[in-house]
């Protein structure tokens, strides 16, 4: 089972999981536990092959998995923890996880907060991502690891966020890194379907200004749904909850109280 770390209210409140991208691990919320265990239940998750989960890896030995497998390790501590529904909220590739969830299993969701959603690869992250999958095998993994990281977080306010999810990477091994990199693969074509069929459950999309390279795919897919409300967060990069991490838990946790009757904030500017 993945490692996790609950913190626990009360029986009455509900339970928020917190769901980490590729390269990182449940420690990159420690902006977030203070605000957010206050109100909910919270269960933190390092996924396979981060973390303090890298310690259970002898159970995902096999060559490849997909974001099913990964998905279906989720459930597998939810139902160890008897929860039977929760609020989501991701980062970055978390998203994709998120989702996979609940073409599985959508009676589980009861909202989701995506930041830094990735939606669709454009033609510069395509390039990228081929470019990578050229010179996996040749170079060290964190010299391609980190050049992700610059070409997403170019900024010099983008630093701190940046320089997290690279030490995170670093505690990846090599093969494991190989693997997640091989999903890069799936992402396109489940993203496509991801987009012609929304889950009926209230999401909310917190993106940064400055995320050149997913921000205007999610403008494009939160105009086409109807449960889908966007946030965007001014002077902000990909790693939203880093950035300002006190208006995305302002943000989310107003979400996560009521996501059924929720009206956005930042279209007033108010921030």
């Amino acid at each position: 089972m993945l490692y996790y770390k609950e913190f626990f209210l009360n029986e009455q409140s509900d339970w928020v999981i917190f769901v980490h991208g590729a390269g990182g691990s449940s420690s990159i919320w420690y902006k977030q536990i203070r605000d957010f265990k206050k109100y909910f239940n919270v269960l933190l998750l390092d996924l396979r092959g981060h973390g303090k989960s890298k310690n259970f890896l002898h159970k995902y030995m096999k060559e490849n998995y997909t974001f099913t497998d990964i998905s279906k390790d989720i459930i597998e501590v939810m139902d160890h923890l008897k929860i039977d529904k929760a609020h989501f909220v991701s980062i970055s590739m978390g998203s994709i996880i998120i989702r996979t969830l609940g073409e599985l299993q959508p009676n589980r969701i009861a909202s989701m907060v995506l930041g830094g959603a990735i939606i669709r690869l454009n033609i510069r992250s395509n390039v990228l991502m081929q470019l990578g999958n050229m010179f996996k095998r040749l170079l060290p993994y964190m010299w391609i690891y980190s050049l992700f990281a610059w070409v997403i977080m170019p900024r010099k306010r983008h630093r701190q966020s940046r320089l997290m999810f690279i030490n995170e990477a670093k505690k990846l091994y090599q093969k494991e890194f190989l693997r997640w990199y091989r999903l890069t693969t799936e992402v396109n074509p489940i993203l496509r379907y991801f987009h012609e069929n929304e889950i009926p459950v209230p999401t909310l999309y917190i993106m940064g200004d400055e995320d050149h390279m997913f921000l205007p795919q999610v403008k494009h897919v939160v105009k086409q749904h109807k449960n889908a409300i966007l946030e965007i967060l001014n002077d902000c990069g990909h790693v939203v909850n880093i950035d300002r991490s006190d208006i995305f838990n302002q943000l989310s946790i107003r979400f996560l109280k009521n996501p059924e009757h929720y009206q956005p904030v930042l279209a007033q500017n108010s921030f």
